[in-house]
């Protein structure tokens, strides 16, 4: 076990592109040095250029994944010029090497085109020194077999990492209805008892307990608040993803005057104004301009005291401005939340820019500026 957990390690660092590729070029190279060094040593010194044509060619291939390009084109040239000049030792397997990266490599209308160009010199070239028919098919073949064969595993390796991303795909989405199954059996089912008991508990008060009765019914409204954003927050889980999350949850700028009526329901004077033609937004811009407004009318119920709030909503040709202010007391007792946080972060997301604080005059100021097109 032992020795084959050795081995594997071997294997996969060799795996390793650049590993691999010196490796390839130290086995390629040794044996031409060993033969320089024997020549030098002997008579065999017009070999020479010869070998140093192919330990050029060698070298070269050391860059063949990241300019395929430029060494299919040198490698090629090396090899056309040492079989015009009559050297005796050729660099076709560098070649073959050289022409298969490219189609391994690249893809598109270069490898089209440097194909076909060396395809071209190719045939010339043998036309020139074998002076025999059949030339172009010759070419194409010395050409076109390797650099098809790495089309060939290109589109492979491809077709794998396709594969493995729709995998992965399947199984988040997997994960996600899992999660909502969870929700829907836990979470929501308790907060449907929890209003079904707040519900009995105010039908059976006397009719001189005003206030509890008042109470229980902003709880049972609240509840049944709480099942509806969880049954958003379901349908964004199970949601397929090609509209985003955002797309899925149904908020956006066009529920602001819903939102505002909401807020006067609950006690807190608030107003809505529009200003610029009114476009459609983006998913995620939309969704934000909803959550923003939601969450600091939810700030200034919670932490300003006598509080009106108005919101105002600009469209720009490159941009939507929103603004919520108030004029309320803050609460010294107030503990801080995680509301403006999350304004920070969806701004972020966007690529806008958020400010946030008291004003001079008093109250508190929110204001986002969201680009329509993300920078």
């Amino acid at each position: 076990m032992r020795v084959a957990r050795t081995f594997l390690k071997i294997v996969r660092y060799f795996r390793r592109p650049r590993v691999f590729d010196t490796a390839l070029v130290i086995v390629l190279a040794v044996p031409a040095v060993v033969a320089l060094i024997i020549m030098f040593a002997g008579d065999g010194v017009q070999t020479v250029p010869a070998m140093a044509y192919y330990l050029a060619a060698t070298a070269v291939l050391l860059a063949r994944r990241r300019w395929p390009t430029a060494v299919a084109v040198v490698v090629s040239a090396l090899y056309l010029v040492s079989d015009l000049a009559g050297l005796t030792v050729s660099v076709n397997i560098l070649a073959f090497i050289a022409h298969y990266s490219l189609g391994r490599y690249t893809a598109g209308r270069r490898t089209a085109l440097v194909t076909g160009a060396l395809v071209i010199a190719y045939g010339l070239e043998l036309e020139l020194t074998q002076q025999g028919t059949g030339s172009g098919v010759m070419g194409l073949f010395a050409v076109g077999v390797p650099v098809g064969a790495g089309l060939i595993v290109r589109l492979r390796a491809e077709l794998d990492e396709r594969g493995k991303r729709d995998a992965a795909d399947a199984a988040v989405q997997a994960e996600r209805r899992r999660i909502a199954r969870e929700l829907h059996d836990v979470v929501a089912h308790h907060i449907t008892v929890i209003n079904a008991l707040v519900g009995g508990a105010r039908a059976t008060l006397p009719p001189e307990q005003e206030v509890t009765r008042n109470a229980l019914e902003s709880a049972e409204q609240t509840a049944r608040q709480a099942m509806t954003e969880m049954r958003r927050l379901l349908q964004v889980l199970r949601a397929d993803g090609n509209e985003g999350p955002d797309a899925a949850t149904g908020v956006g700028a066009d529920r602001l005057p819903a939102l505002i009526q909401e807020a006067r329901s609950a006690g807190l004077p608030a107003s809505l104004k529009v200003t610029g033609e009114p476009v459609e937004l983006p998913a995620a811009v939309d969704h934000a301009v909803y959550r923003i407004v939601q969450e600091a009318l939810t700030n200034t119920r919670k932490h300003a005291v006598s509080a009106r709030a108005s919101v105002r909503l600009a469209y720009e040709p490159a941009a939507v401005e929103v603004e919520v202010v108030d004029d309320g007391l803050a609460e010294q007792s107030a503990a801080p939340g995680f509301g403006l946080g999350g304004m920070a972060e969806r701004v972020a997301l966007c690529g806008g820019q958020l400010s946030t604080g008291p004003r001079p005059e008093g109250g508190f100021r929110v204001h986002a500026r969201l680009p329509l097109e993300q920078p």
